[in-house]
Parts: structure tokens; C-alpha cells; sequence
């Protein structure tokens, strides 16, 4: 007779299926159910989070919109830079550069698009809480785009207006783009530059139309990124081999990576800051890294992008945003203390998804190499330049073999998004 299998009973089934498979060869020490339950927590790759804040975000002629801008050189002073300069598909959608570099080169890397859809903070130190308030940043930008908002509203109308109207609605007419000032944009920090003067100079209704289309620049430019998602790499297949219980699952992963997995979840500690299925917490962290080479002065981190985050006129609760105001919208914003100490000097822990095509490495190009990454990791040498260096970090143990680790990093690499996302006209 067949006795009925109580939920208990199930699940004791299931981890004993998954731990005659997490072996897969004889010289693996099998899994425990913790060490389990944490690497099936990280796979697969998540799901693509709601954007409050952007009611475009899912609409696909939003996303083709914003494939052509972000590979447009016209939105730029120069007619030569283009998001798609800093973050090139072929890289991953980063650079290979220490630091990114558009008209002039700036302090810090340019980090990889996939993976940021679901992020609540997005920059090295969080200072926008918006992948679309994040794409109008390097717009105005002095060392990227160099643009402002009245030359994006003329570049909409010349080039993109039908298919912007179609989506956003009506863009000023000829005659009031031809009204508008050449360059003009606010400067919060700098109220005697030309760009601001002529800013202040133009009427509210003029400044109100420009910026609605500055926005929906931006609101485009995230529709595509949201099609620009992490997808499933070597780790993956073999955590689902792990979960379904396959007897072969070590088959999926090379005996180097495993151990590596192995360090990451374990005795190295990785998987405190590198967790979920994007590899973050999604975090702020004081490593103490060193200085990088030609980078003059101090990075505050996130200590200095909490307090932008808080007066960015394209936060969370601004007339620009699609969230429904709410008793407990914004509520991260809400709470975010600038002058919390922890934060002096703390930059967010990055994605770790197709982290072996993404380097140089840290948010200022510190590293070039995975190796040297671990490396660090292994010495934690010098101090903090500002702040101090987060109290839970600790040295990676002797018994932690680097190439082991490095293995498995590199079994986190999956394909490229889908070919039709990869250049301006897919």
C-alpha cells in the first residue's frame, strides 16, 4: 500500500534527491541542505521588477524609441557621444575602460546596464532612484554629453517626432522650438552660467514643455533598457540541475568553479554582500580600496549621492514621476540619512551577473582583472581614504584558492540580450 506523502515528508525527499546530486563527481563533499537553500537562491536570474515611476517602461514602442536614442550622437554637444559609448553591447554594455570617458574622461566606471532594471538606487553611489532619472544624468553632464534640455527638445522634434508623439504625446510646435534659447538648462550649483540664466529667462509654460520631453527622453531610454536583462549563464543550468535533483548535475559546472561556488557561499563570506539572484545587495560598502591612478581628490560615495538622490528635481514624488502618490510611496528616500556614517566613502556592491565581461573593476576602474580583484580580497591592504573601511569585512582565509574563485565568477557569464536589442536599428 502507497501512504500519502505529508508536505514534510516531500521536502525531506526533495533535499535528500538534492544532496546525491550536488555531488556529482566522487571527490565533492555533497552539499549541505543551508549551503542548498543559499545557491538556489541565487538562480535564476530575476525577473524584470515594476517601474513605478515610468507608466512607458513596458510599452514596446517606448523600448524601440529608446533603442534609437541611446545609440543617438545627437544627444550630445559634440555629435560624437552616445550612451551606447560608455556602454557598448559587444562589452556588456560598459566601456573596458578604467574610468568612462565622453567629451572628457570622468572619475568613475561606467558600470554594466544589465542588471540595473531592478535596482532602487542606480549610480556607483545612488544618487538617482530611477534607471530613467539615471539616463538624463550624462546628458547634462559637463564630462559626458555636455547637452542641455532645450537642444534634446529641438533634436525630438527634428528627428523623432512622430514616433514620440505616437507614444507621449504632443512636443512643442516648429515655431516654439525655433523660440527656444540655444542652450539652456538649470545649473542648481551654478546660477551665473549662461546655460542658467538663459534657463531663468524663459517662461514657466516654455521650461514645464521642455523638460516633459527632456523626461520622456529618459522614460524611453529605460523601456529599452528594461529589454537589456541578465540571462542564464553555466551557474545556472547547474543550480537548476541542483534543484530538480540530477544525479549529473557537476556536469553543468567544471570542479574549479564548484569549489569556488563553494568558497563564495562559504568560508570566504562572498554571498554576505553578493546575494539574491542579481549577486547584490543592493547595498552601500566602504571596502578601503586604494586610490585610482590620474583620480584627483576624494570620493565621498554614497554619503554625497544620498543627499543628491534627496534634491534630484527627477526623485521619487516629483510631478516627473508615474508613482501613484501614496501613504508609503518614496519611502526609501523618506528615510535616507545623508549623514549616516556608514556611508562616507561606500560605493554599491555591483551585480555580479556577467561580472567576467564587465571589468575594470570598482567605481573607479581600481582593478583590471578579476585576479587582482581577489587578490585584494585577500590582503585588504591599507585603509580607507575616507570614512572606514566596513567593520564586516574580513581578509578571505587561506583556504580559499583564488583561481577556484575566479572559476566560478567566470561561470556567472550568460549570452548577450537578444540580438534585435543590440544595435540602433534591431
Amino acid at each position: 500500500m502507497t501512504l500519502p506523502r505529508t508536505p514534510l515528508a516531500t521536502a525531506a525527499l526533495v533535499l535528500l534527491s538534492l544532496s546525491a546530486a550536488a555531488c556529482g563527481q566522487a571527490n565533492d563533499t555533497p552539499w549541505t541542505a543551508p549551503e542548498l537553500r543559499l545557491i538556489l537562491s541565487l538562480s535564476p536570474p530575476p525577473a524584470l521588477a515594476y517601474s513605478a515611476g515610468n507608466r512607458f517602461a513596458d510599452d514596446d514602442r517606448a523600448a524601440r524609441l529608446g533603442q534609437k536614442l541611446f545609440f543617438d550622437k545627437g544627444l550630445s554637444r559634440s555629435g560624437q557621444i552616445a550612451c551606447a559609448t560608455c556602454h557598448e553591447p559587444a562589452r556588456f554594455f560598459t566601456d573596458g575602460r578604467a574610468r568612462a570617458k565622453g567629451v572628457a574622461e570622468t572619475n568613475r566606471n561606467a558600470p554594466t546596464v544589465m542588471g540595473t532594471q531592478n535596482l532602487p538606487f542606480v549610480f556607483h553611489d545612488g544618487r538617482k532612484d530611477s534607471l530613467w532619472a539615471q539616463a538624463l544624468g550624462p546628458l547634462e553632464s559637463d564630462a559626458e554629453h555636455a547637452f542641455d534640455r532645450t537642444a534634446a527638445a529641438r533634436h525630438l522634434a527634428a528627428s523623432y517626432r512622430t514616433e514620440y508623439e505616437a507614444i507621449f504625446g504632443s512636443l512643442p510646435s516648429q515655431a516654439e522650438i525655433a523660440a527656444l534659447p540655444a542652450q539652456a538648462r538649470p545649473r542648481p550649483l551654478d546660477s551665473t552660467h549662461p546655460q542658467a540664466r538663459a534657463w531663468a529667462a524663459m517662461a514657466e509654460p516654455q521650461r514645464s514643455a521642455v523638460t516633459r520631453a527632456f523626461v520622456n527622453i529618459g522614460k524611453a531610454i529605460e523601456a529599452y533598457e528594461r529589454k537589456l536583462l541578465p540571462r542564464p549563464a553555466p551557474f545556472d543550468a547547474y543550480a537548476s540541475a541542483l534543484r530538480r535533483g540530477d544525479a549529473d548535475a557537476a556536469r553543468m559546472l567544471d570542479a574549479p568553479a564548484r569549489q569556488g561556488l563553494r568558497a563564495f557561499i562559504g568560508a570566504g563570506g562572498c554571498v554576505n554582500c553578493h546575494n539574491g539572484p542579481l549577486l547584490t545587495d543592493m547595498a552601500f560598502h566602504n571596502l578601503g580600496l586604494p586610490p585610482a591612478a590620474g583620480v584627483i581628490g576624494v570620493d565621498g560615495g554614497r554619503s554625497v549621492g544620498a543627499d543628491q538622490v534627496r534634491r534630484d528635481e527627477f526623485r521619487c514624488g516629483t510631478q516627473w514621476s508615474d508613482a501613484t502618490p501614496t501613504a508609503g510611496a518614496c519611502q526609501e528616500l523618506h528615510y535616507l540619512n545623508p549623514q549616516f556614517e556608514d556611508f562616507l566613502g561606500a560605493f554599491r556592491t555591483p551585480t555580479l551577473r556577467n561580472v567576467a565581461r564587465t571589468g575594470p573593476y570598482m567605481h573607479a576602474g581600481q582593478f583590471a582583472t578579476l585576479a587582482e580583484v581577489v587578490g585584494f580580497y585577500q590582503t585588504l591592504p591599507g585603509r580607507a581614504q575616507v570614512g572606514h573601511r566596513d567593520l564586516t569585512l574580513q581578509r578571505l582565509p587561506g583556504s580559499v584558492q583564488a583561481q577556484d574563485l575566479v572559476a566560478f565568477l567566470e561561470s556567472l557569464t550568460g549570452p548577450l540580450p537578444e540580438p534585435r536589442w543590440l544595435d540602433p536599428g534591431g
